[in-house]
């Protein structure tokens, strides 16, 4: 595998190997091929994949019925469109009738930049948050990726992936494990708890080493397993810092941040917390990902700033 790449990329490689080790999967699209990089999953085996056209309604529909009849059933388009168009659809045909359907958000956060507020996903996670019975990820490079994937497939019941629209580099080596639920611990310090998921965990890495050349010592945690989420882990490694900082491409509310809150409040911790995300009631900026990314506060640079500023009032 190489230093960088494409989750996409890495999504639709292991779609091709669980075919051929005879897994029964029928990817499902909405006029996405583009998005979802299959190509050569199409070249591949060809028939094998259903396109419904721009109707993500009849999208996740289309995936549970195919589930129902015994296959394995994979939607492949862009985050916003998936969860916005076919809310009911997952809440009720996926998550409520327990079909074994696998939901690929992808181009989640603001990976469509400049196309602005209807082509940002920055409420996936929240939303389905709040759906019974469905597993989120969010993994952070492609590794972890092609593990949580390979999980997914082999898992019977709902689950939701969300993917990031760029290459993304490593942060892990084939030694690496996923298991669900876990935290990923990736630097441990006293000082400050970093906690992102998925490509924001980037951003969180870049920081730490920024603050450990001024003497700050960060813990970075990677949250990979939405839910599951094994909060008894994720509390034993926020409480023994200072204070906490969650960075996320998504809003404040439901996300990461509110997942590190309610851990936090549950156990009686008054550590203090600071949320980096799309701030309550407004919409991530029209502008390229690292524009977008420093109007925030969500990149290095931002999440230095806010860690200095949260240790001075302690």
């Amino acid at each position: 595998m190489s230093n960088s790449e494409h989750l996409a990329t890495v999504m639709v490689n292991a779609f091709i190997d669980a075919v051929d080790r005879g897994v029964d999967l029928v990817p499902v699209v909405a006029d996405s091929t583009s998005t979802a990089k299959i190509s050569p999953f199409m070249k591949r085996f060809p028939g094998r994949l259903v396109n419904v056209g721009i109707a993500e309604q009849t999208l996740v529909g289309a995936a549970a019925g195919l589930a129902i009849g015994g296959k394995v059933a994979v939607t492949c388009n862009a985050a916003p469109f998936l969860i916005s168009r076919a809310n009911e659809q997952i809440k009720v045909d996926v998550c409520y009738n327990n079909t074994n359907v696998k939901l690929f958000g992808l181009n989640a956060g603001a990976s469509y930049g400049p196309l602005a507020s209807t082509h940002h996903s920055i409420d996936d996670i929240s939303v389905l948050r709040g759906f019974g019975n469905i597993e989120i990820y969010a993994p952070s490079c492609p590794v972890e990726c092609r593990q949580i994937i390979d999980y997914a497939l082999d898992h019977v019941g709902p689950v939701y992936i969300r993917l990031d629209g760029k290459a993304l580099p490593e942060l892990h080596d084939e030694g690496y494990q996923f298991r669900p639920g876990e935290i990923d611990v990736l630097r441990e310090g006293r000082d400050v708890a970093l906690v992102a998921m998925g490509s924001t965990v980037h951003e969180i890495v870049a920081a730490a080493t920024q603050l450990a050349e001024a003497g700050i010592e960060a813990s970075v945690i990677s949250v990979p397993s939405i839910r599951p989420c094994n909060t008894s882990q994720l509390l034993a490694a926020l409480k023994t810092c200072k204070a906490v900082v969650s960075v996320e491409e998504h809003n404040v509310n439901g996300g990461v941040g509110s997942l590190v809150a309610e851990v936090l409040a549950e156990a009686g911790y008054g550590i203090p917390l600071c949320r980096l995300g799309i701030p309550d009631g407004q919409y991530a900026i029209a502008a390229d990902r690292a524009s977008t990314r420093a109007r925030h506060e969500i990149d290095a640079a931002g999440v230095v700033k806010n860690v200095r500023e949260l240790l001075a009032r302690q």
